[in-house]
């Protein structure tokens, strides 16, 4: 079946004449004049009277990721982050300068995963900065160029991000070394 709006007329081979009347992400919602509200399968092949086009031409898809993003923003949920894939398995390894001390091994994906919180902590911070309801707009900005700053101290992590998206991004932009 194409993509229909709501508002399309269809004839169903079983349920007859009806009107879509809510769009879901596999189905569409359609009320038969003899059968009430029935669930049609998009891909379900029925004879379209009248094609009524999408109101937005975004994807289930699309709006998906939107959403995902949106509530990743605005809550305290970490974010499950990709590791780079020549870091997988990997161990980092801290060797201090006085070699009668013992070196240090710790898995990427640990020190990864506190790299992740503390961005998510970050960006927490600043969405609490930013709805405060008794800063003014002056301290926001100053605390705001702060967190800009920590973002930008963090950006030698980059290079552990398998997305770019993901990136800690300071003033000056994104690199990774």
């Amino acid at each position: 079946m194409e993509l229909l709006g709501i508002g399309s007329r269809i004839k169903h081979p079983s349920f007859g004449t009806g009107v879509v009347i809510r769009i879901n992400k596999k189905n569409y919602d359609v009320c038969f004049i003899d059968n009430g509200i029935k669930t049609v399968p998009k891909d379900f092949e029925v004879e379209v009277i009248e094609k009524i086009v999408p109101e937005y031409n975004v994807s289930f898809e699309e709006a998906e990721l939107a959403l995902i993003k949106i509530l990743r923003e605005w809550s305290d949920i970490t974010e499950i982050v990709p590791l780079g894939e020549r870091w997988k398995n990997g161990q980092m390894l801290l060797r201090p300068a006085d070699t009668t001390l013992k070196e240090k091994e710790i898995p990427i994906e640990v020190f990864f995963h506190k790299i992740v919180m503390l961005r998510d902590r970050l960006r927490v911070l600043e969405q609490n900065i930013n709805a405060h309801k008794t800063l003014s707009d002056e301290d926001k900005v100053n605390l705001q160029q702060y967190i800009t700053r920590i973002y930008g101290s963090l950006t030698t992590f980059n290079v552990l991000f398998r997305n770019k998206e993901h990136w800690f991004v300071g003033e000056k932009g994104a690199t990774a070394d």
